[in-house]
């Protein structure tokens, strides 16, 4: 997945990502109030590491919250570094996918929740934001608010129209197709048409004839599971009950809402103020695909002239590849992780730990197993 989300479909973005997008600090957290403390989620298992959950106020005319659930790290925590968690979309909550179906803590099992072993914070304290406003249990008093949330015209040509070679060169479309979804109507216009509310015949028959092959059996966030339910069906009975809700002191009515602007630029700026950045992908995530991602992080190094310090290479996890990894100027990173989807820590949770640890460490991923 990339570090920024050009996608309405759920994304994620860590700032470092993430990309989201994560950004480490190595300085201690600061202490959270004990008002926040959580002394134990339902059908939690027992655990050595303090959480806390609540919300910080951003606007107080409008009353603007956004809520946060910060898990400290396993060990030491005061020597571990903090890292924010901000799942895209946008509109996806950092907290049900970020924290319960990804590298959080807990997995749901049934009612209850158990121990995810390959948990981030097993390296670093975990700091899960619903951001913007609208997302999760993040809420506005001030109806207003919500008018404001993103761009409903949106053209996010690269990554959009990487899912037509994607889709074709896994076998997901026809030739024929293929050729119309490149020259007749590509996604990007497409969603562009979408978003103004008039979308012409001659997109709405390829669009069709796209989704008739590849078909609504197919995963699109990983084009090689079988169809099955997810687990987001699953942490929706651990997270949505209002115990659990009064639990971690949220706001029963909120509204989700999606659409914001690309955040590419803030990127850039955030390597030149000399923050180390990690995009990745998982490589069967036919959404947001490794090519268009790969693709803009060679641009953004080609616009920030940045050489290559680690060329195109397979990196390992024990003795299987991970993935392919690239770094520019020893400053960012590209990497992919083997047999991943979308959501590369909940489908390769192994594999996404070691890429997660490495980066903190500022080491290149293993070369060799």
């Amino acid at each position: 997945m990339a570090l920024w989300e050009k996608t309405v479909a759920m994304a994620l973005v860590v700032v470092v990502v993430l990309v989201c997008c994560f950004i480490a600090k190595t300085e201690a957290f600061p202490s959270s109030s004990q008002l926040d403390k959580i002394s134990r989620l339902p059908g939690q298992p027992q655990v050595g590491f303090q959480q806390y959950s609540g919300y910080v106020t951003v606007d107080d005319k409008k009353k603007r919250s956004l809520f946060y659930y910060f898990a400290e790290a396993e060990i030491d925590p005061h020597t571990k570094p903090l890292v924010l968690w901000l799942n895209g979309g946008p509109g996806c909550s950092s907290l049900g996918v970020g924290a319960f179906s990804e590298n959080g803590p807990f997995r749901p099992s049934g009612e209850v929740l158990v121990r995810n072993e390959y948990s981030w914070n097993r390296e670093a304290n975990m700091l899960y934001l619903e951001t913007p406003i609208g997302v999760g249990f993040s809420y506005s008093a001030d109806s207003s608010s919500y008018e404001t949330l993103g761009n409903p015209v949106l053209e996010f040509a690269t990554d959009f129209n990487s899912r037509a070679e994607f889709i074709w060169s896994h076998g997901l479309i026809s030739d024929s197709t293929y050729r119309m979804f490149t020259s007749s109507c590509n996604y990007s216009r497409f969603v562009s048409e979408y978003y103004r509310g008039s979308v012409s015949p001659i997109c709405s028959k390829v669009m069709n004839q796209v989704g008739k092959e590849t078909s609504r059996f197919v995963d699109k966030y990983d084009v090689t599971l079988d169809v099955c339910i997810s687990s987001v069906f699953a942490q929706s009975k651990v997270i949505s009950p209002k115990q659990v809700a009064e639990t971690i002191d949220v706001v029963l009515d909120y509204e989700l809402l999606d659409l914001e602007i690309p955040t590419i630029t803030i990127v850039g700026k955030l390597i030149k103020a000399g923050i180390p950045v990690l995009v990745y992908s998982g490589d069967q995530d036919s959404v947001i695909p490794l090519t268009g991602s790969r693709t803009l992080v060679h641009g953004l190094a080609k616009q920030l002239s940045l050489n290559t310090t680690v060329p195109y290479r397979v990196w390992f996890e024990g003795q299987q590849v991970g993935g392919w990894t690239q770094v520019y100027g020893n400053i960012l990173s590209f990497a992919t992780i083997r047999g991943a989807s979308h959501e590369a820590p909940f489908s390769q949770p192994e594999r996404s730990l070691v890429l997660f640890k490495s980066f903190l460490q500022g080491r290149p991923l293993p070369e060799a197993f």
